[in-house]
């Protein structure tokens, strides 16, 4: 036990660390905390959670030389790791698509966002409290980074200027359109009857039916936000990043939206401005004094 201890000692002592090691130790800390913070709240959370307690057994197998039950969990976790890309596929995907919307790869969307997006919520807040009213069930995704040509394929391709009188007349119950969603991208309204992929989350209320359900699953393939009217109570819905927001009226629709698109890039804007107009109302205070 003594040689144990005088061997790690001596490892301590002559243990050497120069940049390129903390680099490296930074660098995937990073990573691993990007990969924590990815599948934090998804179902790949627990399937992590059983894979280290399958490694723990594991470990504490060999170590008390339990050499059936090692063997079990050997080949046990060989096949773990073969079907690791088939389970975690969505998660997968999405941190690719995470990726892909870093900064390298960003697209200058907030350039086009604000000159037209207050355009399209105006026309929107004008045909949905018509479609409460009625009762008219709608589904109404708005692009953002990530495309959606492949869900807009699905769909009747319609390419025209986004206007009240439009959504309302493409989800009237007796439209051809209405029972899929139509996909706006940035002024034009690209295609309308679009199928969407159903969200897999289990803890969803069974009382929404199929129209919530696709979409909340357009936002966990992408960074879209949907706006959701439901057909039996005409209550107002808003999905984006994987989570549903109900019991929305114009007035929260609006902000929340309005939030969604611009928060970011006017925070950016405002540091600098707000900074030189705090030191300028100090200099005025002492002034005053």
């Amino acid at each position: 036990m003594a040689f144990v201890w005088e061997q790690l000692l001596a490892g301590i002592i002559h243990f050497r660390l120069d940049w390129r090691d903390v680099l490296d130790i930074a660098i995937l800390t990073y990573i691993l905390y990007r990969l924590i913070i990815l599948i934090r709240g998804t179902r790949a959370e627990q399937l992590v959670k059983g894979l280290i307690v399958l490694f723990i057994a594991l470990v504490g197998s060999g170590l008390l030389g339990l050499r059936t039950i090692n063997w079990f969990l050997e080949g046990l976790m060989t096949i773990g790791l073969i079907a690791i890309p088939i389970v975690f596929q969505p998660e997968l995907r999405r941190a690719l698509e995470h990726i892909g919307r870093g900064k390298i790869f960003q697209r200058p969307a907030y350039e086009y966002e604000e000159e037209n997006f207050e355009i399209v919520l105006e026309e929107l807040l004008k045909a949905i409290p018509v479609l409460v009213k009625k009762k008219i069930g709608a589904l109404i995704v708005l692009e953002r980074k990530t495309g959606l040509k492949e869900f807009a394929e699905t769909g009747i391709k319609i390419e025209g200027l986004v206007t009240a009188e439009l959504l309302i007349n493409i989800f009237m119950p007796r439209s051809p359109l209405h029972d899929g969603a139509v996909i706006i991208r940035d002024l034009i309204l690209s295609a309308a009857g679009c199928y969407l992929p159903l969200t897999e989350n289990p803890n969803l209320s069974k009382e929404l039916g199929t129209r919530h359900r696709a979409g909340l699953g357009i936002t966990e393939v992408s960074d879209a936000v949907v706006i959701i009217v439901s057909e039996e109570t005409g209550v107002i819905s808003l999905a984006h990043d994987g989570k549903l927001t109900r019991y929305l009226d114009e007035k929260t629709l609006r902000s929340t939206l309005l939030n969604q698109y611009f928060s970011a890039a006017k925070q950016k804007r405002q540091v600098i401005p707000a900074i030189f107009a705090r030191r300028f109302n100090q200099q005025n205070a002492e002034e005053e004094k």
